[in-house]
């Protein structure tokens, strides 16, 4: 099974996959992660020029891997590394990089195989998995990411900083050439704003429930 979930940044993707994941048996996978992955090792070289061939250089030399459910780059744990406002803006300017987008596409796919898995991003629905079992798409308004990044306290920007960074990233994400955030036609819409994590949670996994449940009395 396949569940994939898309949005924009700071809509709380992570968190309610990997909660889904737990509850449901699932294995969990951050698109993100694998973008921000290629963003440190390209920066770790010394912060040269954002020249695409360079980048591109940099994803074609990233060996990806899973181990006890984090993700390893050339072998080394590296999930730790990779939030901050540098590589944060870094991976989104990567990431609009049709042939880096093309590299870490086919990483997903090799991941997904042979597990049950749920997986988010910003194209997850759309391009890297239009096939999946399930899709929905989480929103948010950038007022409302901006506050609920403020009260985590895992930045020193403003407030306005914040929601000034978000509307940012939203664009870029919107504008890519390749793999741009958007909604699926066939994706579950569930709007964020006024619901706590648990409340999201249970929406997806009701719908993954009743999916399983259609699959089984199909079989018998």
């Amino acid at each position: 099974m396949i569940v994939a979930i898309d949005g924009p940044a700071g809509v709380g993707k992570s968190t309610i996959a990997k909660n889904i994941a737990d509850k449901c048996g699932l294995f969990y996978i951050n698109s993100g992660n694998y973008y921000r992955a290629v963003a440190y090792k390209h920066l770790s070289f010394g912060e040269k020029p954002a020249i695409d061939s360079e980048i591109i250089k940099t994803a074609r030399s990233c060996s990806f891997s899973i181990n006890n459910g984090k993700l390893m780059l050339d072998g080394k744990l590296i999930e730790h590394l990779l939030h901050n406002k540098k590589i944060d803006m870094a991976s989104s300017v990567f990431s609009s990089i049709v042939e880096v987008r093309l590299i870490i596409n086919e990483a997903l796919r090799d991941a997904s195989k042979s597990l049950d898995i749920i997986m988010e991003g910003r194209d997850i629905t759309t391009v890297v998995f239009p096939n999946a079992d399930l899709k929905f798409y989480l929103g948010a308004s950038p007022e409302i990411r901006a506050e609920r990044r403020f009260r985590q306290n895992e930045s020193d920007l403003s407030l306005i900083e914040l929601k000034k960074e978000i509307i940012k990233r939203d664009y870029n994400d919107l504008n890519k050439k390749f793999g741009a955030l958007k909604q699926a036609n066939d994706a579950v819409f569930i709007d964020t704003s006024y619901l706590t994590i648990e409340e999201v949670c249970d929406k997806v996994v009701q719908k993954i429930l009743g999916l399983k449940q259609s699959k089984v009395s199909g079989e018998s």
